[in-house]
């Protein structure tokens, strides 16, 4: 069986490939105008692998967020929790949808529903893409970021069950934020095995 290694040298940019173009995949660009690409088994790890390898090879920082919650680095498949919360969504430039609706929390995504029909859902944004959220008495907010379908924006509900939807959110984050860290780790670690590696092999090559 035979490997083909890249060296990581001289690279340009780092970034994800559209869904469109290839699932789960990273893009590796280099300076001479050539590029590499790999794909991974899930959304999540390729995430992942694209953000340790733009700290290794470009020096990017893991994190750059630095206001509000805990930074949410995460999505997969959704999983649906059955409690939906009537909620009256504000006008925003970013969304055309206003007015009443239901919103809804799974373990990846803020959901929000036709009120009319329960069956239509009109907006979801990813967990991992939000960047601060909060609440009050009559109302739930949050910032959702560039990698949202509506965009950057601040999305306002006025709802009774503020601090309700507030517990849910919050305790799905933190339990992404956890599965982040592990992965990270993981990845981190097959980054210092790759790092060996080529000094196993030409060890090898040597006493031969």
């Amino acid at each position: 069986m035979f490997t083909l290694v890249t060296e990581l040298n001289h690279v340009k940019n780092i970034s994800r490939l559209p869904k469109s173009t290839r699932k789960h995949a990273v893009g590796i660009y280099f300076n001479d105008d050539t590029s590499r690409t790999f794909a991974c088994e899930s959304e999540l790890e390729a995430d992942e692998w694209c953000k340790v390898l733009q700290m290794e090879c470009l020096g990017t920082q893991m994190n750059d967020i630095s206001l509000g919650e805990p930074d949410l680095l995460a999505s997969g498949v959704e999983r649906e929790q059955s409690e939906r919360f009537n909620v009256y969504l504000m006008p925003s430039p970013n969304l055309d949808v206003h007015g009443e609706c239901t919103l809804q929390i799974t373990f990846e995504n803020i959901c929000l529903w036709d009120v009319q029909n329960p069956r239509v859902k009109l907006v979801s944004w990813p967990l991992s893409a939000l960047r601060r959220y909060g609440r009050d008495s009559t109302w739930f907010t949050f910032e959702a970021g560039r990698m949202c379908d509506t965009g950057e924006g601040l999305f306002i509900f006025q709802t009774r069950d503020g601090e309700a939807i507030y517990q849910k959110v919050h305790s799905a984050a933190l339990t992404i934020a956890e599965q982040h860290d592990r992965l990270l780790q993981s990845v981190k670690n097959s980054v210092v095995c790759l790092r060996v590696l080529p000094v196993i092999l030409q060890c090898s090559v040597l006493m031969t």
